[in-house]
């Protein structure tokens, strides 16, 4: 996304080059150049400098797992040794050397389009209309270039592709707000408000800055906005609803002779807590319908189901905590053939349907079983579940354990202490987890990671800062005029100030709405859909956007304009 974000930051930035160079242009182009003799000077200059600075990209990414380690020997309890990999620098330089192509090749198309004649008599050289189709395709087969790199050369091709696809989607989104606002601004009706006319005026006039600040801050803010959303969900989730579902313990490794006697220390040390226990053995899947597992076409979603091995169950009847989505249970009585119920979200990502086979290894004895139903598994409920549940006769005489779980809602921490030492000092072989440890350690570790991806995500937004500071600088001629001019009509350095600032706060303003509304859907598609969560909107993240967005834009854009207030007037009035 900074890549991207920054790729916005080389067209603005080509443009305000060609801006200082329109006379040199103009000459070029009297004198006889081509279009394409022209594209190719400016080309040629572009590419350098994006040379240097894809090299000092490199240097800098090379050093920092060095500099990474020493700063973080005291932490990391974990031996590291930094090194250089050829391979991964020529894929940075790759992406940096093609966003600068794709970003580049319009503006200097519009450049070399552009009449000499109409370079000497304009003040400068605006985007009128599109370049020509050869500059349009050229922009396009090196995009297609970008996106097709991405992709490959991503571990999970699947997110890559959905990442492409959105931020193109975003590009025409935030293009089409940034023309809407435009549009806007100009049917606005005649504000009596000297300030305020200025301000509109400048949203909608040409070459204005609100393409560029809508697109680059909006992505970067989008980002932040998706980001925010996403870990407040989870963190919420975890410390509060699952929390409060979840079971209080998790007893593993129950031997069978242990069973009742375990089941009795728990009715006296909770009496009013609820046990559920299930007989579980270890099990690795084999084959999916006949074919060997590292052979079966599995997706990414799926192929965690295969690595290792599972836990695996037996019950006469369906699960209380299961819903059947196809199929019907086996009879409790059942002495069939093997059968097994099927996880459906797992088993739709494994390709599986009714009736064909699984085949597990348990205990070096491959069993298969056909599959008789799908049922739906509430996984977020931290209750016992299973991807197979398979009939009893299955397992008939095998040994196993048992797994069990406590769940007690109003139990206190002295009182999950009491139960935990008990069961420790009765049955020493028992493992027992307290739900409520994990789900802590699981929230601090969510939070410095979200603290870790919004840092990270933080150099998208300075980005943003960037490309804004750009595209000031690609206007600066245009302001420097108009403010010379309206400084001569008599407004005043505070008037022009006051306009300015209100036109980069309406920008801020519109950029921050779309922002928030694109992440709220992203974080929320994420969240409901992948993760499977409930899905709430977060205030606090909605008003320290519209903080980070107004300040970034009006500081950001006052001070690129004090410099155009504080130029003389001669100069520019002789020129007009």
């Amino acid at each position: 996304t900074a890549l991207v974000v920054g790729g916005v930051g080389v067209a603005n930035a080509v443009r305000a080059y060609l801006e200082t160079k329109r006379a040199v242009i103009a000459t070029f182009k009297s004198l006889g150049a081509s279009g394409i003799f022209v594209f190719t000077v400016y080309l040629a200059q572009i590419l350098l400098i994006a040379g240097i600075a894809i090299a000092a990209g490199l240097a800098l990414g090379a050093l920092m797992p060095f500099a990474a380690e020493w700063a973080l020997r005291s932490l990391v309890p974990l031996p590291a040794e930094g090194g250089v990999y050829p391979g991964a620098l020529a894929l940075a330089a790759l992406f940096g050397l093609m966003v600068t192509l794709v970003f580049a090749v319009l503006p200097l198309g519009r450049a070399g389009d552009v009449p000499a004649a109409a370079l000497f008599r304009e003040a400068g050289i605006e985007s009128r209309g599109l370049p020509a189709p050869a500059y349009l395709a050229a922009a396009a087969a090196i995009a297609l270039a970008l996106a097709a790199l991405a992709v490959l050369s991503a571990e999970d091709r699947r997110l890559a592709t959905i990442f492409v696809v959105a931020t193109l989607f975003s590009f025409v989104v935030l293009r089409g707000v940034a023309w809407l606002v435009q549009r806007l601004a100009k049917a606005a009706p005649r504000l009596h408000s000297t300030v305020a006319r200025l301000a509109v005026g400048n949203i909608h006039r040409p070459g204005a800055l609100t393409p560029s600040v809508v697109l680059s801050l909006g992505l970067g803010l989008t980002l932040l906005v998706v980001l925010a959303q996403i870990d407040g969900n989870l963190r919420r989730e975890i410390s509060g609803s699952l929390s409060e579902r979840a079971p209080n313990f998790f007893f593993v490794d129950i031997q069978g002779a242990e069973v009742d006697a375990f089941s009795a220390l728990i009715a006296r040390q909770a009496p009013q807590g609820v046990l559920a226990k299930v007989p579980m053995l270890r099990g690795r899947i084999m084959a999916l319908n006949g074919v060997p597992a590292d052979k079966a076409p599995v997706s990414a979603d799926g192929a965690w189901v295969l690595r290792g091995d599972r836990g695996l169950t037996y019950d006469a009847e369906k699960p209380a905590n299961a819903t059947l989505t196809e199929g019907s249970w086996w009879p409790k009585a059942y002495a069939g053939e093997p059968l097994v119920s099927f996880s459906a979200e797992e088993a739709k990502a494994l390709g599986l349907k009714l009736g064909e086979s699984v085949t597990v290894n348990v205990l070096g004895r491959n069993v298969t079983a056909k599959v008789a139903n799908f049922r739906q598994v509430q996984w977020e409920t931290m209750g016992i579940n299973f991807v197979m549940v398979f009939s009893p006769n299955t397992f008939a005489g095998a040994p196993h354990a048992w797994l069990a779980t406590l769940t007690e809602k109003d139990a206190t921490v002295a009182k999950d202490a009491r139960i935990l030492n008990a069961v420790t000092r009765a049955f020493p072989t028992v493992t027992a987890v307290r739900v409520k440890d994990a789900l802590d350690i699981v929230n601090r570790l969510i939070g410095q990671l979200g603290t870790a991806i919004r840092a990270a995500a933080v150099v998208a937004l300075a980005s943003s800062v960037l490309v804004l500071a750009g595209a000031l600088a690609a206007g600066n001629r245009a302001r420097i005029r108009d403010a010379v001019v309206l400084k001569t009509l008599g407004a005043t350095r505070r008037t022009l100030m006051a306009a300015f600032a209100l036109e980069y706060a309406l920008l801020g303003l519109a950029t921050v709405i779309i922002a928030l509304a694109a992440g709220s859907v992203a974080a929320w598609f994420v969240t409901a859909r992948v993760m499977k969560l409930p899905a709430y909107m977060q205030p606090d993240v909605a008003v320290a956007t519209l903080a980070a967005a107004l300040v970034v834009t009006v500081g950001v854009g006052l001070a690129g304009t004090w410099r155009v207030l504080g130029h003389k007037a001669a100069p520019v009035l002789r020129n007009l």
